[in-house]
């Protein structure tokens, strides 16, 4: 199996001149982009770098992060995207977890990375991207000192580790998610399968590259197939719709709260959108109410509903152009190389329309998570991934979900664990008992709703409880609203019944 990196060799052979890569600050071509991933990646390896190593990226939407992500893969390391939504503990724990050797980040975010970098003995290297900081490599001198630089794309198996991605699940803390070379491959392979991606096509990128909806769903695919992309630094619908305009984009990713936000601006009635032929979406369920004003507002796109996780790379199932509006509310049909069934609890096949556990199998399914032998445990059976969602098929192979994972808050397109939010909440020495579900919001289709017993003559204001959380954790994952009851609902067993608090009446709303 060939090297991810090795495409931007590829590219920069047959079309050395074409823009490849735009973002607020300017662009690149195909031999601009080859040129300054190759100094890069000279300038990681005098730091030390060596294959297999983690390379950590917490930065915002650029040209840098593309370049880092591919000079990281060309020496045979595997690059470590951070939520830069996250609360520095949170990244203490990932950059701890993982053992990351090295970080490279934007220079308004060193200043609340530095603070934090005694606490990780295995870092050895930081690069900031913006200005000269102390203890910090500059990127630019970096670039500078190994231009002209030629590095030998190191030689990989499909199964070596090209990015490690830390995903919430259901437990206290993320998970890693290994995922190969391999897997990714795969996954552009089955992306330009599906859409027939080539060279002349341009993708917006709206989304945060490092989350796989924008990264993987048309991003790296877009590249290996010679296309262009257009990096936006932040989600804002009026420059999404002025990009497209400009750069006739062909292709984009949307989560639903992107989906919405479009649908509502003035702008989008009247913009020319023409140029778009494919929108890919996902993340969460997608309302059909919104489905259908999409499909009517551009009646000549390709609108691709899909079910993807991180653990695949994202892109396991996408809606048949043909079967758009025939198929309404399904996430269409399993990717090139994909397989799709559904389970019960024990795996076995379920008959046709009858809920059960999605599971998963092909070459872009991931190995398993980084350094959690005991997580590893029961999420394959007999080859199959467990996605622990819940959906069906119909009798024409059509995927539906009918249900997430078990304490999964889905909040405009971002995961959050419940767990992980009431181990933050525990903390509190006023908080005896704590339990957080997913609370429907108009804006992001779910925030997190906490339900907390407190101890005794003890009183908190939703406030106080957003204001301690927003120290351990990112601001996304901080309860909206907050619900003090007497005691927790719970089984003869101790467990609680969190469909009881789903029907709870009272809130106290911030």
């Amino acid at each position: 199996m060939e090297n991810l990196a090795a495409i931007l060799d590829r590219n920069a052979d047959r079309r050395p001149d074409k823009v490849v890569l735009t973002d607020a600050r300017g662009s690149l071509t195909n031999a601009d982009l080859l040129a300054r991933v190759n100094a890069l990646a000279e300038g990681l390896v005098d730091l030390g770098v060596r294959r297999g190593d983690r390379v950590a990226l917490l930065m915002s939407n650029r040209i840098e992060f593309i370049e880092a992500l591919f000079a990281i893969t060309r020496v045979g390391a595997a690059f470590l995207p951070l939520n830069t939504r996250l609360a520095p503990a949170e990244w203490t724990y990932i950059l701890g977890h993982s053992q990351a050797r090295a970080v490279i980040a934007d220079g308004d975010l060193v200043g609340r990375l530095d603070p934090l970098l005694g606490e990780l003995p295995d870092l050895s290297a930081a690069v900031s991207i913006d200005g000269v900081q102390p203890g910090w490599s500059s990127y630019d001198e970096l670039l500078a000192a190994h231009a002209g630089a030629q590095v030998e794309v190191v030689d990989v198996a499909g199964s070596e580790l090209q990015r490690l991605m830390y995903t919430s699940g259901t437990t206290s803390y993320p998970k890693g998610v290994r995922i190969s070379h391999a897997n990714v491959i795969w996954k552009n392979l089955g992306l330009m399968i599906e859409f027939g991606l080539t060279f002349e096509d341009v993708t917006a990128v709206p989304g945060p590259l490092y989350h796989v909806g924008a990264l993987d769903m048309g991003g790296l695919a877009t590249l290996h197939a010679g296309g262009s992309l257009v990096l936006l630094p932040r989600f804002d619908t009026a420059e999404l719709v002025r990009v497209i305009e400009q750069h006739r984009a062909t292709t984009v990713w949307l989560a639903p709260a992107m989906v919405n936000a479009l649908l509502q601006h003035e702008r989008t009635a009247t913009a020319d959108l023409t140029s778009l032929r494919v929108i890919m979406s996902g993340g969460e369920k997608m309302p059909e109410a919104r489905l259908k004003q999409m499909l009517d507002l551009l009646p000549g796109v390709w609108f691709a509903d899909a079910y993807g996780l991180t653990e695949t790379v994202s892109s396991d199932t996408f809606m048949p152009r043909e079967a758009m509006r025939r198929k309404l509310g399904s996430v269409g049909k399993p990717l090139s190389h994909q397989r799709v069934r559904i389970g019960d609890a024990e795996g076995r096949d379920v008959p046709c329309g009858t809920v059960g556990e999605v599971l998963l199998r092909g070459p872009k399914v991931f190995s398993g998570y980084w350094g959690d032998p005991q997580v590893n445990e029961g999420v394959f059976v007999d080859g199959w991934f467990r996605t622990g969602d819940l959906g069906r098929l119909d009798e024409d192979g059509f995927l539906y979900i009918e249900d997430r994972k078990k304490d999964m808050i889905v909040s405009g397109g971002e995961n959050i664990a419940s767990p992980e939010v009431e181990r933050a909440l525990y903390e509190h020495p006023d908080i005896v008992e704590a339990a957080v579900i997913a609370h429907p919001d108009e804006r992001w289709g779910e925030v997190p709703h906490a339900f907390v017993v407190l101890r005794a003559g003890a009183t908190l204001s939703t406030e106080e409880i957003q204001e301690f959380c927003r120290t351990r954790l990112a601001r996304f994952k901080v309860p909206k609203y907050l619900t003090i009851v007497p005691e927790l609902p719970r089984t003869a067993s101790g467990k609680v019944v969190k469909r009881r608090l789903r029907d709870a009446p009272t809130v106290q709303e911030d």
